[in-house]
């Protein structure tokens, strides 16, 4: 009888878990003619061997990431509005072609602010990592962690769990580096300080860029050197 009970318990906690869980992912067939120019992009010029790619949502595509790493052979592949499911769907164009060295990846933030909670967003970057090591196994990842702003502060919870899920994972795993670019984005009472985005108070302006550049700068170069560039 115990056991009956112990197992009807389980059965209990499993629906409920799967009724919070938001399983219903955006249409990625919204990309369709961003990833189409990536593409026709591709078909008409060269890029770097061995690259950084940087690869996420609008904190990736609006950061100028040739300007802030002159010095590397940088390729970048944001798409705004993007969630990690969208990367993950579009991950024949938009990473595999490039045979990166090294991978940087923003992306949560737009998952959270749908409704997604934090275990959804570590499994689907999970399912990130297991693409890259199934089909480009010498290639690293920095994952650039969830950023805090005012305009979705209402959040911060949540994408601070997530956070700690990711980073927790990322430990665990030596082609995983887990970059916390958040915290320089506060001010001293722990909020965000709008001085580093755009008056949308969402996106980073050129100052917050140069923060993140600068947090992220010492682990692109410990990768590349840890592969022997």
């Amino acid at each position: 009888m115990r056991t009956f009970v112990l197992l009807l318990t389980a059965v209990a906690a499993n629906v409920l878990f799967a009724a919070n869980e938001p399983n219903i992912q955006p249409n990625p067939a919204r990309f369709r003619g961003e990833i189409a120019e990536f593409q026709q992009w591709d078909s008409k010029n060269s890029f770097p061997a061995d690259a950084v790619l940087f690869v996420g949502s609008s904190s990736i595509k609006m950061w100028p990431t040739r300007m802030s790493f002159p010095d590397l052979p940088v390729i970048n592949r944001g798409f705004g509005g993007s969630h990690i499911s969208d990367i993950n769907f579009y991950f024949k164009q938009v990473v595999l072609p490039y045979k990166p060295k090294v991978i940087v990846f923003y992306a949560g933030d737009n998952d959270i602010a749908a409704g997604k909670n934090a275990q959804q967003v570590l499994e689907d970057f999970k399912r990130f990592v297991n693409l890259v090591k199934e089909q480009l196994p010498r290639t690293q990842i920095i994952f650039i962690s969830i950023k805090p702003s005012n305009s979705r502060w209402n959040f911060q919870p949540v994408m601070q769990q997530a956070n700690d899920l990711i980073r927790g994972f990322c430990e665990n795993d030596n082609r995983l580096v887990f970059v916390d670019a958040g915290s320089v984005l506060l001010n001293a009472d722990g909020k965000p300080n709008d001085g580093y985005f755009l008056e949308d108070k969402l996106h980073l302006n050129e100052r917050g860029y140069q923060l993140w550049t600068q947090a992220l700068r010492p682990a692109i170069e410990r990768e590349f050197a840890h592969k022997g560039v």
